[in-house]
Order: structure tokens, then C-alpha cells, then sequence
């Protein structure tokens, strides 16, 4: 069963964001935040998103502002603020929970996912990254101290790519 069966979620600029359409992709899912110590990896990101997308990959940000209030824009000015700083062209959901009683059905998933040391539950912070294969399956979980280009990380989307 695909992560994204029954999940909704929005684009930033509004209507469906529409999963399903990554299924057959690998896809990498961040929750992000434009005011965060860790907002310079939307530049490692971005090229990640730009070198595997030819091969079936796409970054999916998704804009989250539990962690001390560091994504409080609306999607007008995150949207500007990822394409004027970073040149971010991956496609970016709706701000959402990622977090508590209010979190995303999308996160409600993606928190059972372990990490390398076996952390599965609460998103620890911004940059939080899943990685999801192409039948739609969680297959690593990675912190958000793990850079963009950090070997680990992409030595995984190269076994997530669809063949």
C-alpha cells in the first residue's frame, strides 16, 4: 500500500498537490521552514531536485511552522522566499503539522519510518527528511542534521530510482 493512498494535502499556491502522481518516482519529503539554522540545505535540495529528476525523482517540500515559529509566512511569501533566495523549482504543499494532534495524514505515516539509529515517532525538527521509493513505500528516514548531499542520503535515492 502506497503512503500516498487516502492522503490529501494541497500545493502551496493552493489546489491538490495530487500524490499520486509520484508514484513511479522516488521521491524525498522535507518538512521546511525559511527562517531555520538549517534553511541553507533548500540550496542542496534544489540541486538534488535538478540532478535525479531526468531519472524519476523529485524533492516535495512541505512548509511546517511547529518548530519555534520559523516557517510563519503565508504561501505567497514562502513561495517567493524559496524562489528568490534558493532558485527552488521542486514543487512545495500547503504549510501543514507535522507534529500533534493536528498533524498531516501524510506525517501520520511518515513518523512510523525509522531512522538510521531505529527513531521512529515525532518529527525532531526542520529538514526532517523520508524518502519514499517508487511504489510509494517509506524506505529511509534521515535527520535533520543529514545535508542534502551527505553520501548516506544519496546513496539511497540511487537504490530508490526507478529502474
Amino acid at each position: 500500500m502506497s503512503v500516498y493512498d487516502a492522503v490529501e494535502i494541497d500545493r502551496l499556491q493552493g489546489g491538490s498537490a495530487d500524490l499520486a502522481q509520484y508514484l513511479g518516482s522516488a521521491v524525498l519529503i522535507v518538512n521546511v521552514a525559511s527562517k531555520c539554522g538549517l534553511t541553507p540545505q533548500y540550496a542542496g535540495l534544489e540541486r538534488l531536485h535538478e540532478q535525479y529528476a531526468s531519472r524519476g525523482f523529485t524533492v516535495l517540500g512541505v512548509p511546517c511552522n511547529q518548530f519555534m515559529g520559523q516557517e510563519p509566512g503565508s504561501a505567497d511569501e514562502i513561495a517567493e522566499f524559496c524562489s528568490a533566495t534558493y532558485g527552488v523549482t521542486f514543487p512545495m504543499t500547503e504549510k501543514v503539522d507535522v507534529n500533534g494532534a493536528d498533524r498531516h495524514p501524510l506525517y501520520a505515516k511518515l513518523v512510523e519510518v525509522p531512522d538510521a539509529e531505529g527513531y521512529t515517532g515525532d518529527v525532531r525538527w526542520n529538514f526532517e527528511k523520508v524518502l519514499i521509493d517508487a511504489s510509494g513505500t517509506p524506505v529511509a528516514r534521515f535527520s535533520p542534521q543529514t545535508e542534502p548531499d551527505a553520501p548516506e542520503l544519496v546513496a539511497a535515492i540511487e537504490k530508490s530510482l526507478p529502474r
